[in-house]
């Protein structure tokens, strides 16, 4: 995902010259979210300079789609499982851990002593991806806490959506979901197909408005040996949807009064074709806003599951007057019991334990339930600063 690698451009931008290693399909869909972001910075600084609504003069975009291609030269791909040698007395690996095609936790042996960065967990059960990896030792844990104070609630997604699109039909209206190119719109566009294939929504069109997600989905394709779908499903699911290739296609759908499910990044709003459908539709009580997933603090997304009145895109304020629902089932992150369970494989006690990439609540929650379930201390690091948590 963009936050894991969105910065590697302007790395080597400013300098960087090292390896970037990976797995194969994380590398090929870093490729695909690299371009993607360095287009939509380009084209979001060329529209803040247009209309006049950046601080900055002018706008400039953090790094260019020429900045992106020198980054592909420095990528090495890596095999998953395999312990690979970067000098005398360091080593590393790549171990499957769910969450999105191609994700791995690392593990990294320095001098004997063995530091594991989780990465992004993901779920135990998950209909696309295996169940995650496990390490069996960890002197020093770096985990990540995006659930951590939370359960996934028992929901019956299939219901859900079936209600939402029989809704949708009933109002005339728009169901639009944002939705992660990665992971997030290959479950969608697998879970409405087989809705549909076992009868219980009508054959109302289902639109995927994600160049970038479509790409993914190739990914999928080439990568068998990382997910569970097979071939033949892929091809079936993707015959059941409306791929939209064109900026002019998304105006088309916009005009069409038919009611339609419309899949579309990005997840948390943050950008993406998403925005031109919510900046025409988000006003009118016949659309429902569907938010499938986590959303950060300080995103359109997370305004929207507080309660925002009034949304904000391109300089300007729009009136929320749609219904706005969210699911967290859809989720691609362990949640607290799931981040436990993948912990309770190490057989050692860590020496120190890292609560990351999480909002405070979530890290400061699963190390009080690391210290209660197996008696170890954790830290939340900050910037300059490391701030102790009692584990309890």
């Amino acid at each position: 995902h963009l936050d894991h690698v969105g910065y590697l451009p302007r790395l080597v931008k400013e300098g960087f010259e090292g390896k970037i290693l990976g797995t194969l399909p994380t590398l090929a869909i870093t490729r695909i979210i690299l371009a993607d972001s360095a287009k939509i910075q380009e084209e979001e600084a060329e529209r803040a300079n247009e209309e006049g609504y950046s601080k900055h003069d002018p706008a400039l975009p953090l790094y260019t789609q020429e900045d992106v291609e020198e980054t592909f030269a420095f990528m090495q791909p890596e095999p998953r499982s395999t312990w690979i040698y970067l000098s005398e007395n360091i080593q590393c690996r790549f171990r499957y851990n769910g969450h999105i095609i191609g994700a791995t936790f690392i593990e990294l042996d320095i001098n004997g002593k063995r530091f594991v960065f989780s990465g992004d967990i993901g779920r135990v059960k998950d209909p696309l991806l295996f169940p995650p990896e496990r390490p069996e030792k960890a002197d020093f844990l770096f985990i990540e806490s995006t659930y951590g104070d939370r359960l996934h609630p028992e929901e019956d997604l299939n219901t859900i959506l079936t209600e939402l699109v029989m809704d949708t039909i009933r109002k005339r209206g728009n169901l639009i979901i944002p939705s992660f190119a990665v992971e997030r719109a290959q479950r969608l566009i697998y879970t409405f197909w087989k809705l549909y294939e076992k009868n219980r929504i009508p054959n109302i069109p289902v639109i995927i408005d994600s160049p970038m997600g479509m790409e993914v989905l190739d990914v999928f394709r080439s990568y068998m040996n990382w997910h569970q779908l097979s071939d033949k499903e892929s091809k079936a699911m993707m015959n059941r949807m409306t791929l939209v290739t064109s900026y002019r296609e998304t105006w088309e759908i916009i005009d069409n009064p038919q009611p339609k499910v419309i899949v579309a990044g990005s997840g948390m709003i943050t950008g993406g074709r998403v925005l031109t459908y919510l900046k025409q539709l988000i006003d009118e009580d016949t659309t429902t806003v569907l938010l499938a997933g986590f959303q950060a603090e300080g995103t359109r997304g997370r305004k929207l599951q507080e309660g925002a009145e009034t949304l904000r895109f391109f300089g300007k304020d729009y009136p929320v007057k749609a219904r706005v629902v969210q699911v967290h089932s859809l989720s691609a992150h362990a949640d607290k019991d799931e981040l436990l369970w993948w912990l309770s494989a190490i057989k050692n006690k860590p020496e120190a334990i890292y609560a990351i990439h999480g909002e405070h609540s979530g890290a400061e929650a699963l190390l009080k339930a690391v210290g209660k379930q197996f008696d170890w201390h954790g830290e939340i690091p900050t910037l300059f600063d490391i701030k102790t948590v009692v584990c309890e």
